[in-house]
């Protein structure tokens, strides 16, 4: 006698031990033959030991005999039938899940390694995966909650009586449903790797990333605020002659719009310039057609590098100094609105760091 699960994630074959457990292999058989497990859940799996199904209410606390649902027959259980001869020595193993002794009903369970000794002499063995290892193998991988049910289900769509030579009870005939339940078929998760292509992935992952080092630098006390964003309106200049003024580099930008402030970076001791700047502009198109404008342009016989800023520094500085209570955290979100390619202009920025890309290749 034999059964063929199709499950979710494969089939199962499993070949029923009559001679041993004949009450345990007339109940399966005939539960299977009225479709009581189909849509049944694997409720739980537990890694490396079972998977557990058989419950038409996927809770793991529900589940009746055949003998329950025939007329004249009110036994919800019968009684265990453990034989000396059967153990969990064979992965795939199937056996009656009871809490109690000879208090078996639908549910049943599937060992997932080679040898559970610990369970031989408490439950009636009835059946053997014959064919569909590579089933049980992906359902002993599955990811489980705390209480070993699977994140993703894994259901049992339908179940095929293969070979039952014993006839059937008086009163089963009307219980046998014209046709299979309608299989419930569940959205299947999706690796993070199939939502996108490889560009998409790396960006996601960039982004997760950078979000995971904000956050620690703020509980460091490093950074203000894990959302902080650099202003929309700041330029970085680099590779500047250290001859050149902070005049001399305003008066150059200023012909793009006004200006906020302009900051040679100096060296705190010396005074001599380290050759980068910080410009802040009145608005964000100003600061765009500098960037368009300037970028790779000559400055006292130096070509200059131009990039929007990523720095946050001066909200840093100035929540440091200003007080926590003065500029909170919603402040400095006001005052970094945006950032280096979102926000307003985020099109903009793009193509400007696609110019930046083109200008160094």
């Amino acid at each position: 006698m034999a059964v063929l699960l199709e499950t979710s994630v494969g089939d199962l074959v499993i070949d029923l031990k009559v001679d041993d457990a004949p009450v345990a292999c007339a109940n399966f058989l005939k539960l299977c033959k009225i479709k009581y497990y189909n849509n049944c859940l694997f409720h739980t799996v537990q890694k490396d030991h079972i998977a557990i199904s058989g419950d038409p209410t996927n809770s793991g606390k529900v589940g009746a005999s055949i003998y329950a649902k025939l007329p004249g027959l009110s036994r919800r259980f019968f009684k265990d039938e453990i034989s000396p001869v059967l153990k969990h020595n064979v992965k795939g193993t199937v056996a009656m899940a009871n809490e109690h002794p000879n208090e078996n009903g639908s549910q049943f369970y599937v060992t997932l390694r080679e040898s559970v000794e610990s369970l031989d002499g408490k439950h009636t063995i009835f059946g053997v995966v014959a064919e569909g290892l590579e089933t049980l193998e992906k359902i002993n991988a599955s990811m489980v909650d705390e209480n070993s049910a699977p994140y993703q289900n894994i259901r049992i769509w339908h179940t095929q009586v293969l070979d039952d030579p014993t006839p059937d009870p008086d009163g089963l005939e009307p219980l046998v449903p014209p046709k299979s339940p309608e299989a419930i078929r569940d959205e299947a998760f999706k690796k993070i790797e199939d939502q996108g292509d490889e560009e998409e992935l790396q960006e996601r992952m960039a982004a997760t990333l950078a979000k995971s080092q904000a956050t620690t630098l703020e509980l460091m006390h490093d950074l203000p605020d894990a959302d902080i964003t650099p202003p929309d309106n700041d330029l970085f200049i680099a590779k500047l002659n250290p001859v050149t003024q902070d005049g001399d580099l305003e008066l150059i930008f200023s012909r793009f719009g006004p200006i906020k402030s302009c900051e040679i970076v100096r060296d705190w001791k010396t005074g001599d310039s380290l050759q980068y700047a910080f410009i802040t502009f009145e608005n964000v198109k100003d600061c765009e057609r500098a960037y368009f404008k300037m970028h790779d342009c000559v400055i006292d016989d130096r070509r200059i590098f131009v990039n929007f800023s990523q720095s946050v520094a001066k909200l840093w500085n100035k929540w440091r100094s200003g007080s926590r209570v003065k500029a909170a955290p919603d402040d400095l979100r006001r005052d970094a609105r945006g950032r280096g390619r979102g926000g307003a202009g985020g099109a903009a920025r793009d193509r400007a760091a696609r110019a930046t890309d083109a200008s160094r290749a």
